[in-house]
Order: structure tokens, then sequence, then C-alpha cells
């Protein structure tokens, strides 16, 4: 199954009328709009499908973690959506470019180094940080929405200065890669 066909993999994922598909509809709506905003604005040299077809699937391993705020009611710590969506991205046959951003969207990434200090339950030794182009401008639009629950204030944008705030409350490396992303992408 091809990236283009986003749709259809939420639609089996994310049954129509319930609250967990309007907040991930929402919420990656939203990351896609802006990803594309600023892909159109930057001039970037990617395919604005791809930008949009990643931006809705960053997301899709949720609904296999514990967040019952957002309806969530799988088995897994919610820090692991990013890697489960990944992996069930592959199983679908997704392109790994679009996969990748699944995987590595959490903040501005998380290193190994990270995960194991912190004892973050992913797999030790492995670094989740975006690398291309399209992860990052992924990982970077969705810094400045949350799920929040349902349709509040929290679900619209966040400012600058309180996405900063997030990134400087797990430390030094997130704080600095999300400065390299603002650089990048001009916000």
């Amino acid at each position: 199954m091809k990236a283009a066909d986003y749709q259809a993999i939420i639609d089996k994922y994310y049954p129509a009328g319930s609250r967990l598909r309007d907040i991930y509809m929402r919420h990656c709506s939203d990351v896609a709009a802006l990803a594309l905003e600023i892909a159109r604005r930057q001039q970037l040299p990617l395919d604005e499908e791809q930008v949009k077809a990643a931006a809705m699937l960053h997301d899709i391993g949720i609904f296999l973690c514990n967040a019952p705020g957002i309806d969530c009611h799988g088995a897994e710590p919610y820090i692991k959506h990013g890697p489960l969506g990944a992996d069930l991205l592959r199983s679908l046959g997704v392109e790994e470019e679009v996969a990748r951003v699944a995987e590595r969207h959490t903040g501005s990434g998380l290193t190994a180094e990270e995960i194991e200090a912190q004892g973050i339950p992913l797999p030790k030794g492995r670094e989740y940080c975006p690398q291309t182009l399209l992860e990052k401008l992924v990982c970077y639009a969705d810094n400045f929405f949350s799920k929040g629950g349902g349709f509040t204030k929290t679900m619209d944008r966040k400012d600058i200065a309180t996405v900063e705030a997030a990134m400087r409350r797990y430390g030094s490396g997130p704080t600095a890669r999300f400065q390299h992303l603002r650089e990048l992408f001009g916000e």
C-alpha cells in the first residue's frame, strides 16, 4: 500500500464516528497544513503529496498505546507510538521514507543516550532523531499541535515560546535540535 493511500490506512485503524478518529484527523490535518505551508514558503524540494501523506500518517501508531485522555486504549506506553506506527506502516508496504517519519517524529527526536539516561521504554542503542528533510519538516510541524483530548483550546496552534518552553523541560539536547529545526524552517 502506498502512502498516497493514507486515508485508507487511517480508515482501517480509526473507525468513522469515533472520538479517537476525530482527534487523530484534527491533529494530523493541522500538522499536514503547517508542513505544507512551510514547504511552499521555503520552496523545499519535497513532493507535496508525500509531505501530506507523511504528516497524516505520522501518528498512526497511537491506537496501540495507552493514552486514555485521547481514547487510546492499547497496551504499550505512548512514547512507543512512533516506532510502533513505523512497523505498522512497513507491514502494509508503505514507503520507508514515510515509515521513518512516524518512527522519528517525537519531540525533536530522541538519541540513544537520552533513551538510556532517562529510562525511556524504547530499544536501547537506537536513534530516533529525524534525518531527512521530510522527517525534519513533519517533526517540526508536529510540535505546534497537541492532541489535547478533544476539540478544546489545547488543540489550537501553539506559539513558538510555548513550544520552546516544552523543549526546555527535556533538556539541552532536545532544545538544541528544535532550534536547528526552527532555523531550517524559518518559523
